[in-house]
């Protein structure tokens, strides 16, 4: 699509700061107006816009992208939606240990027990663990509690919060980036730790490299909307 506008300002709107160009609102792809829980987040959407060249690249808004679908996705079926995020629970990556080798063993431990004791402390629950594929029930009243964690958060911290868990195979991971649980990338790292020991042992090509990169870039794109979202 090519640019039709030359200004974009941030203005106060129905339910949240808008985004004009040349005056007119920005409305998301169901026709939806735009409007922005916080001033963070705003400038940002507004700066992809700022940023466009004489095409408009919606690939290259990825704030956008995401600020659309808490509108027009999120919003809408947010109990369904929130059901489908917490559902990672019950077979959290972090709750999968490998049976061998001992170094592995002992590096997932080191990164991922942290983790785990991180939020069984702050929300009253606890995990089981296993060693291998076969599956681990988790205990139902954890299961309950994470389901209301992931229920009260806004339309737009739980769609970050989804594109984390989805990226990492874990909710524990996404919700300690959203509450501030870790460095956000000591998870990150926690999180690639298998593919890193398989890259160890074997090398890794042009392809996978490239995907691995795309892929930390989608974490950390998430992770700043999710900032922005509670600034």
């Amino acid at each position: 699509m090519k640019r039709f506008y030359k200004d974009v300002t941030v203005v106060p709107g129905e339910g949240g700061l808008g985004v004009q160009l040349d005056g007119r609102p920005v409305r998301t792809p169901a026709r939806a107006l735009l409007a922005l829980p916080t001033p963070a987040l705003a400038e940002a959407v507004a700066d992809e816009w700022r940023a466009q060249g004489e095409t408009v690249d919606p690939r290259a808004m990825p704030i956008t992208g995401l600020a659309n679908a808490a509108i027009d996705q999120v919003a809408p079926n947010h109990v369904a939606f929130a059901q489908g995020v917490a559902r990672y629970g019950e077979s959290d990556l972090l709750c999968y240990r490998a049976e061998g080798p001992e170094a592995l063993v002992a590096r997932q431990a080191a990164a991922w027990d942290p983790l785990l004791a991180w939020a069984e402390q702050r929300y009253g629950v606890r995990f089981r663990t296993t060693q291998g594929i076969l599956p681990v029930a988790q205990p139902g009243e954890t299961l309950e509690r994470l389901q209301a964690v992931v229920a009260a958060f806004d339309p737009f911290t739980l769609t970050g919060l989804s594109t984390l868990v989805t990226l990492t195979g874990s909710l524990v991971c996404g919700l300690a980036v959203v509450e501030g649980g870790h460095d956000s990338d000591s998870i990150w790292a926690a999180a690639e730790i298998d593919e890193r020991w398989q890259v160890e042992l074997w090398g890794e090509d042009a392809e996978a490299a490239a995907r691995s990169s795309r892929r930390q870039s989608e974490f950390s794109m998430a992770r700043a909307f999710c900032g922005m979202t509670r600034a």
